[in-house]
């Protein structure tokens, strides 16, 4: 009789383990590849009308080049605010992280080429820790100030994270992946200003 809940007991603990450490995950991968992100389209005006205003004085030729000048496009190309370099914490981790702004001014944070584990509930984090090289940085960047900017959605490949537009900026120096469940850094970046 001692036996049978002696063998519940067991069956707990081991499903109550496996729920909370997903050891299967270190066996799985997960890749994303998301493109690099661009702005909304903007309609590109077009040449003003110049029938009330045109210079008669001025040259034809310069009116043409006037005309090409304003019917540009805005450049589409996203601005670098800020970059770094993972460093590998509780799991090896590697890749480049990127702050863009988009020219409508959203901002997106850019994970390129990242390589690290799979794990239970993993999130990105802007924070205001330093990143420390070594068992000592691992359970650093909960001390402080920190933006969840949601969860990891793969343990490989380049992925996208809009970065909400009342964000400061200025004092979150790093990025982690952070293990919400054991609170523990995976890998982490420090973030140096382009």
């Amino acid at each position: 009789m001692v036996l049978v809940p002696l063998i519940v007991i067991g069956l707990v603990t081991v499903t109550v383990g496996l729920a909370a450490f997903q050891p299967w995950r270190l066996f799985t991968n997960v890749t994303v590849d998301e493109a690099l992100p661009v702005a909304a389209s903007t309609p590109v005006p077009g040449p003003p009308s110049t029938a009330s205003t045109a210079d008669p004085l001025a040259s034809p030729e310069a009116d043409q080049v006037a005309a090409t000048e304003e019917a540009q496009p805005p450049s589409t190309d996203p601005v670098v605010l800020a970059t770094g370099e993972f460093i590998s914490h509780e799991h090896a981790t590697s890749g480049t992280v990127r702050i863009l702004e988009l020219p409508d001014g959203t901002r997106v944070l850019r994970l390129e080429g990242l390589d690290t584990s799979n794990g239970p509930d993993l999130k990105v984090w802007l924070t205001d820790a330093p990143v420390i090289d070594g068992e000592d940085g691992w359970r650093v960047f909960d001390d402080g100030a920190y933006v969840d900017l949601g969860s990891l959605k793969g343990n490989k490949g380049n992925q996208n994270y809009p970065i909400p537009a009342d964000v400061d900026l200025s004092d979150l120096t790093s990025l982690s992946i952070w293990c919400d469940r054991f609170d523990v850094s995976f890998g982490a970046a420090e973030l140096a200003v382009a």
